[in-house]
């Protein structure tokens, strides 16, 4: 049995850096640039030939990662396991050209998903060369959202290095999800808890743009919300609200967190309680509404009542990597997004493909490849999946991108496991007395692989 522990990591195991020289273009033989891979390993619970538990990092500060995925933490004494945490090229410290890895695109270009699971290959191939007891060790390769993704690609394409993966939360065929489905699950997730919350938000869109509109609006709403610097628009508050509405839905855990940000209990239901605490009707005026909204960012954005002003540019820690996830979304990772203000509680918007394309390319001066993961990996249709292996896919009904995971089972040796009252990876979260009991299912399933797969 998985015994219970702190929500996440907080000692010195997830600070012990080490760092690994990594060539910067695996694939190419002119460029002999290198940089410096940050990863984290710890042999507290490892026993000569036995198990390997790495994280695929994803797009973040390795440390972030480490904090919150106790469930590695967890398992690793009933496997002595050895726990390492790789850092993913071009996020956190693992910059191949320093501070100027994002300035051009001779630079930008080796920010790969594909690159970064050499890397991964490298380390392994490192640690199991330079430990000794190590060089048997069978490796389970473990990962959430991108790093789920990683984790599945990596049993994938280097099967001879991970004898298993357990994909997290990995929206593998987001690519081609009907673009609507992300907001409507937020939507969901928020009606749950509240219809009248959810209308709430639906009227605030209107009366944000009312507002806007009118002489001294914006700075009208820049003083409303506490916003560290005067609005140039509308539009740009309304789009800091909703990545803020994903994000809560994201992380709506049954216990207190600060993963994305210091979150109570169910921010989701906190939220709605802040936005409904009085009475409301549909006379309501836009001040009022918009007031209403201005509490509900309080449980997102200043829980502890720390911060003096909000930064529409920032979604809570700095430790996501939000410039290189851009330029990833602009390359190999395109995922489309749209609302229609019926089926979801948020301004009608259209998917336009051509239109990103344009952004992307005047800001990294590249164009998406939409096709390629698919190419690349496999999954334009999921049954395609199935001449792999070894990969259990876990998805929770309230995560807005379970939509893009696999959950239906193809092959018998890739499990589609779902959690019911599960946001976005759960499961890789320590175990916590507040879990519901399809989480504790979960992780159990995923412990009888693990024996299965290092038999």
């Amino acid at each position: 049995m998985i015994s219970q522990s702190r929500r996440e990591i907080r000692d010195d195991r997830c600070k012990q850096f080490r760092t690994l020289t990594q060539k910067v273009d695996h694939f190419g033989f002119t460029n002999m640039d290198t940089y410096e891979q940050r990863y984290t390993l710890n042999t507290d619970s490892w026993e000569a030939g036995r198990p390997i538990f790495f994280y695929a990092g994803n797009e973040g500060d390795i440390d972030l990662f480490c904090d919150n995925t106790g469930f590695m933490w967890d398992i690793a004494p009933l496997f002595n396991a050895m726990v390492v945490f790789g850092e993913h090229r071009y996020y956190g410290e693992s910059l191949p050209y320093g501070n100027q890895s994002y300035s051009k695109p001779e630079y930008t270009r080796y920010l790969t998903s594909g690159q970064a699971l050499a890397d991964y290959a490298y380390l392994l191939d490192y640690i199991r060369s330079t430990i000794k007891g190590a060089e048997q060790s069978p490796t389970i390769v473990f990962g959430g959202s991108y790093g789920g993704m990683l984790a599945a690609y990596f049993r994938m394409k280097y099967p001879h290095v991970v004898a298993g993966a357990h994909a997290a939360s990995a929206p593998t065929l987001q690519m081609t999800t009907p673009c609507g489905s992300f907001f409507r699950v937020v939507t969901q997730d928020f009606l749950i808890e509240s219809p009248q919350c959810v209308d709430i938000i639906r009227s605030s869109w209107g009366a944000i743009n009312r507002i806007a509109a009118t002489s001294g609006g914006l700075q009208r709403l820049t003083n409303l919300f506490k916003l560290c610097r005067p609005l140039e628009s509308g539009d740009e508050l309304k789009n800091w609200l909703l990545d803020m509405y994903g994000n809560i839905a994201m992380v709506d855990y049954p216990y207190p967190t600060s993963f994305l940000a210091d979150l109570p209990a169910f921010p989701a239901r906190v939220y709605c309680a802040n936005v409904t605490a009085s009475s409301f009707d549909k006379t309501n005026d836009d001040i009022d509404i918009v007031q209403r909204i201005v509490r509900g960012t309080n449980v997102f954005f200043n829980y502890t009542g720390q911060t003096d002003c909000f930064d529409t540019g920032s979604q809570g820690t700095p430790s996501i990597g939000d410039l290189g996830w851009s330029y990833q979304a602009c390359t190999e990772f395109v995922m489309p997004m749209c609302s229609d203000g019926v089926n979801d509680m948020f301004e009608k918007q259209d998917w336009n493909f051509q239109a990103f394309s344009d952004s992307c390319f005047a800001q990294w001066s590249v164009r998406p490849r939409s096709e390629w993961p698919y190419i690349e990996y496999g999954g334009k249709n999921v049954t395609n999946l199935r001449y792999y292996s070894n990969i259990a896919f876990t998805n929770g009904n309230l995560d807005p991108w379970s939509p893009g995971g696999v959950r239906v089972q193809v092959a018998p040796t890739l499990p589609a496991i779902l959690i019911t009252g599960g946001a976005h990876h759960l499961d890789l979260r320590s175990a916590n007395k507040a879990d519901p009991p399809s989480v504790l299912q979960a992780r159990q399933e995923i412990v009888a692989l693990i024996e299965k797969w290092i038999s």
